[in-house]
């Protein structure tokens, strides 16, 4: 007697149909999330968050199941990234899900495995016909500064279609987060655009894990000389593990290099710290047309003394990363072409987010590089 008939059933779902917002529609938006949030100059938080959706038809929303923290979220925090706006959800790196497409999306679907590049890249505007992917004029580095990012059990990737890669079977995808930013970041802005070739002498200042990937990608290009500056001596050690011929700390970096080069300075001189004083070391340490190659994040003023440099035919490069040499790193890692997973050194959970910030800020004393978030 309770039984409706079909066509009375018919008649409530074409109303509930007709209805502003469905059903479904109306659960996700309900839907939250835990997501590390960012409050203000040294003020994070795990907090309750709404689950993202797809907002155009070119989106997709991953869920994560590795991150990671980079040095560029401690400049964020310190307050050296300005568009980065309190309530963000901090993170540009990891490896997830595709939960969701939006109608658009061509090359990934549910369920599918996938890197989540730090470059959001549309690749049809002017800069990324260039290769200039980071300055996208819908996308670029905005996970994590202009809109939410990968810290987080769910994020939205806009221009999913060129912004996500496909992870190759039997590939670690905790090794695969080293590709989402340190590995091309250390590669082009420093490598490439250091002219690094075959013979060259290279010093890089700063072996931190951006540091630590320039020295890998550099071997690339078989340079006869490899020098790594940095205060840490634990991370001294490791850079010796990764190739580095010759280390030295900052108060000892002049003395060694220029002995090495008889009297010279490197060809390719890599910034991979983001303060004056290694930047102010760089300018030290180049030789007559020679290029510095900045990497590191600036939040305040650096020196150029173009009084000592004036005559020396050198090159200055910025850069911030396009992730163009992603597919082709990729390649390499899995054919095991580069060990990065060597440069994870801690693991934690998702709930213990503000342990890991703590881990990876005093980076030193707990001889830390990279962590690895497992959500």
């Amino acid at each position: 007697m309770f039984a409706r008939s079909s066509a009375t059933l018919v008649k409530e779902i074409k109303h509930i149909n007709r209805l502003p917002i469905r059903p479904l529609q109306l659960a996700r938006s309900m839907a939250t999330m835990k997501a590390l949030v960012y409050n203000g100059v040294n003020k994070i938080a795990l907090e309750d968050h709404p689950k993202p959706s797809p907002t155009k038809a070119t989106d997709a929303v991953v869920k994560l199941k590795y991150s990671t923290i980079c040095g560029t979220d401690l400049h964020i925090m310190k307050g050296d990234v300005p568009t980065c706006a309190p309530g963000t959800i901090l993170g540009h790196e990891g490896v997830g899900i595709i939960d969701e497409v939006g109608a658009g999306i061509s090359n990934f679907k549910p369920g599918d495995e996938v890197l989540i590049s730090c470059i959001s890249s549309c690749g049809t505007c002017e800069y990324c016909r260039r290769g200039m992917n980071s300055h996208c004029t819908s996308g670029g580095w905005v996970l994590g500064n202009h809109i939410d990012g990968t810290q987080a059990e769910f994020v939205r990737i806009p221009n999913a279609d060129s912004s996500l890669y496909k992870i190759p079977a039997g590939v670690d995808p905790k090794a695969m987060v080293m590709l989402s930013d340190i590995l091309p970041t250390g590669f082009e802005c420093g490598v490439l655009n250091g002219k690094v070739e075959p013979g060259n002498s290279v010093v890089i200042v700063g072996s931190g894990p951006v540091g630590l990937a320039a020295l890998v990608t550099a071997q690339l290009y078989s340079p006869s000389l490899l020098i790594m500056i940095d205060p840490d001596e634990n991370r001294l050690e490791v850079a010796k593990q990764f190739g580095a011929h010759y280390t030295a700390t900052p108060d000892k970096a002049e003395e060694l290099v220029k002995s090495l080069t008889d009297g010279k300075g490197c060809d390719t001189v890599i910034e991979a710290v983001g303060v004056p004083a290694t930047f102010h070391q760089c300018q030290d340490l180049i030789a007559p047309g020679g290029t510095i190659a900045n990497v590191g994040v600036h939040g305040v003023k650096a020196d150029l003394y173009l009084e000592k440099l004036w005559d020396k035919n050198i090159s200055i490069t910025t850069r911030l990363v396009d992730t163009t040499t992603t597919p082709m790193l990729l390649k390499l890692l899995a054919a095991r072409k580069l060990p990065a997973e060597k440069l994870i050194t801690h693991s934690f959970p998702f709930a213990d987010m503000l342990k890991a910030y703590s881990t990876f800020k005093d980076a030193a004393e707990n001889k830390a590089l990279k962590v690895i978030i497992e959500m």
